[in-house]
């Protein structure tokens, strides 16, 4: 049975997509700094837990404590940004490296942003910490293509999740951020595993250093 492990895991994008991922056979080991995973600890550390074999790893952790104008930020939410959204995923991405490389087969799967793409004022280091992981993406892709490893991203538009659910709740914010999506509406949680199962698979061999924008066409308007 192949192994994947999802962090980020507790809720939300991350326990749609391990939900999914494990309705589609693969045995999944979810990981989160809050309880309710299999394993707890936080991806900001760089300390991870040897994560054993795998054969998908899915880095989903991420954060956005913080919405102000970037002047109006300090260094330690910077650097905290940083840590959690971009460290966090290359640290998951190097754990799981010697044990991809070895078997000379795996699958890497990251998780971007819209907002990687499409500015949106009071979300300057949410974007840049997400752009980051777009560009290590690409160029780990490049790096592991001879070791038979596909490195893709996937880039969510709006899903309502226990993350932003109380700005949702706000029509006037929900009307703001759903305005410039073509589809007119937010992404539904149950959307979003079947992509990663896709990229999970070995139907996506040929695929690599991509980030597909599942966004309702927010990008492309």
């Amino acid at each position: 049975m192949r192994r994947a492990l999802v962090t980020g895991a507790a809720r939300g994008i991350g326990r749609a997509i391990a939900d999914r991922l494990r309705a589609d056979g693969l045995e999944v080991v979810t990981a989160d700094r809050d309880e309710g995973c299999d394993l707890r600890f936080d991806v900001a550390s760089g300390e991870l837990p040897d994560l054993g074999e795998i054969d998908v790893c899915v880095s989903n952790a991420a954060i956005t404590d913080t919405i102000a104008p970037a002047h109006k930020m300090g260094a330690e939410q910077w650097a905290r940004d940083i840590d959690v959204n971009l460290s966090g995923v290359f640290y998951g991405c190097r754990a799981a490296a010697p044990h991809l490389i070895r078997q000379k087969a795996g699958k890497v799967i990251n998780l971007a942003s819209v907002l990687a793409a499409v500015a949106l004022p009071g979300y300057t280091m949410y974007a840049a910490t997400k752009g980051a992981v777009i560009a290590l993406t690409r160029t780990l892709a490049v790096e592991w293509a001879r070791h038979n490893i596909q490195v893709n991203a996937i880039a969510p538009g709006w899903f309502v999740t226990e993350m932003n659910e109380a700005a949702f709740a706000d029509p006037k914010i929900h009307e703001r951020l759903t305005r410039d999506i073509p589809a007119r509406r937010t992404g539904r949680l149950e959307e979003i595993g079947p992509l990663a199962v896709y990229l999970a698979s070995p139907g996506s061999e040929f695929m690599t250093g991509q980030t597909i924008f599942l966004d309702g066409g927010q990008t492309v308007a």
